[in-house]
């Protein structure tokens, strides 16, 4: 066997080349060049979706008509170990305690909650029953089910952690469930019943007073919504007195502040002085920092504890998934609750757990050419991907739907053109001056928000599983 030796080889077909090679060419000849690329660049559905409004002054006010809450948030409690007790103060969130001031006497109701555990399948109440308790969910996923119109068992809500019901006992009402209630995963409740209520004695007399000043508010005339109601008077003949009416405000509206995602960016001299040609550096390192921002700025409206949309929707606008995947009748659910809905948005990995759940029915959502891009629809409306809604340790994530624009009271973008130095609408570049070592400093900054409109602009599909195959 014959070992060659790769460099005399090379050697010798160098001397016989008989033209000039390409490793020499090359060195007189220039490169294609593609501008600097960046895999952090999303559609970005939601920045290119919503209407943008001009927010001269910095802040937009929503002004609504006035409404009576009386409390319908979700209640937070404390663990430690399998011991789970709820915060008393978050019992405000209950419809009866809304504004209730003596925290003493709702650290005794606290205490007063009865830990239990159901399987599922297990029955919490029984439609028909005295109605005796109130019931927190802590942890897990329970269906309401009722008795529809033609008689048959239907399932009315599916409530899940930090939800509630049965609070009524807290008034003193004595009624029966119009409902059974049944556990769908492992369920961990906190129950407080009639007879522990009253064993609260001489504590309970502030109490019996804020329940008996909450009755008479809700004699008050209003809507279905809660708003203040228009008297109208339709349908009469002749000449009756015909009702005066105002249309009463809220008396402190929310006002959105313009929120603000900045980096400075630094050039050296000597590259932005000699390294411009076929690109320019400082423009192309602009341009990267740009999409960076911009992909922030909708992380913030999406997930931001103070303006993103996945914290101010509505707790009636939230509703749960029936068995955990996103199905079809999920979806139905969450569009049935506005109107004109615009878009769903929802995580990549979202969509595709809901196109497994269609495919089971045979079901096979449409599409539509959105802005140039195929997307799938449900309903007619379009399903946008975007991977800043997040997905929990657990494997769940959530859906949103919004209708957009001031004129249809939706959801809306805010932001300000014209400022000094923009460089995109609501972004400007600031030149900062140059250091002793010659760097070039730029300030980049947006400035952005998002405003819920009215309350059923926005809702969200919340513990969608995505992992269910």
């Amino acid at each position: 066997m014959t070992v060659t030796d790769p460099v005399l080889d090379a050697e010798e077909a160098e001397q016989r080349r008989q033209s000039l090679s390409t490793a020499s060419a090359r060195n007189l000849a220039t490169t294609t060049k593609s501008v600097p690329q960046m895999q952090g660049i999303s559609p970005r559905w939601l920045l290119r979706k919503l209407p943008w409004v001009q927010t001269q002054a910095g802040t937009y006010r929503v002004n609504r008509r006035l409404t009576y809450a009386v409390g319908d948030g979700r209640v937070t409690f404390t663990s430690t170990g399998a011991d789970i007790r709820v915060i008393p103060q978050e019992l405000r969130e209950l419809p009866a305690l809304r504004d209730f001031p003596d925290d003493e006497v709702l650290a005794a109701l606290a205490d007063r909650f009865e830990q239990r555990e159901f399987a599922p399948g297990d029955v919490l109440v029984q439609q028909g029953r005295p109605a005796e308790e109130v019931h927190l969910v802590a942890h897990g996923k329970v269906n309401k089910v009722g008795q529809g119109e033609y008689g048959d068992q239907t399932v009315l809500d599916t409530l899940a952690d930090g939800d509630h019901f049965g609070d009524e006992v807290l008034t003193g009402q004595e009624a029966e469930w119009e409902f059974s209630v049944k556990a769908v995963t492992p369920v961990v409740v906190l129950v407080l019943s009639r007879r522990s209520l009253q064993q609260l004695d001489g504590r309970a007399d502030g109490l019996r007073a804020h329940l008996d000043r909450l009755t008479r508010s809700r004699l008050k005339p209003q809507n279905k919504h809660g708003e203040a109601a228009i008297e109208i008077a339709s349908g009469h003949d002749g000449e009756p007195d015909l009702p005066a009416t105002f249309v009463d405000y809220e008396l402190s509206p929310r006002e959105y502040e313009l929120s603000v995602a900045q980096t400075v960016l630094r050039v050296h001299s000597r590259v932005a002085d000699l390294y411009n040609h076929p690109m320019n550096q400082t423009e192309q390192q602009l341009r990267l920092t740009v999409e960076a921002l911009r992909e922030r700025q909708e992380y913030e409206m999406i997930n931001n504890r103070e303006i993103g949309l996945l914290h101010n929707a509505d707790l009636k606008q939230r509703i749960h998934t029936r068995t955990g995947p996103p199905t079809p009748d999920d979806l139905d659910d969450l569009l049935s609750r506005r109107r004109k809905t615009a878009f769903m948005l929802a995580h990549p990995r979202a969509i595709a757990a809901f196109g497994r759940e269609a495919s089971k029915r045979g079901l096979y959502p449409g599409t539509a050419d959105v802005d140039g891009t195929k997307v799938i629809t449900w309903r007619g409306v379009p399903i946008l991907p975007s991977n800043k809604i997040p997905i929990s340790d657990h494997g769940t994530s959530s859906i949103l739907a919004m209708r957009v624009g001031e004129q249809d009271n939706g959801v809306i973008g805010l932001h300000q053109t014209g400022i000094p130095d923009e460089y995109q609408p609501g972004l400007n570049v600031r030149f900062m001056g140059i250091d002793e070592k010659a760097i070039i400093s730029y300030l980049v900054s947006a400035y952005y928000s998002v405003a819920v409109m009215v309350p059923d602009a926005l809702g969200v599909l919340e513990h969608v599983e995505i992992g269910r195959y």
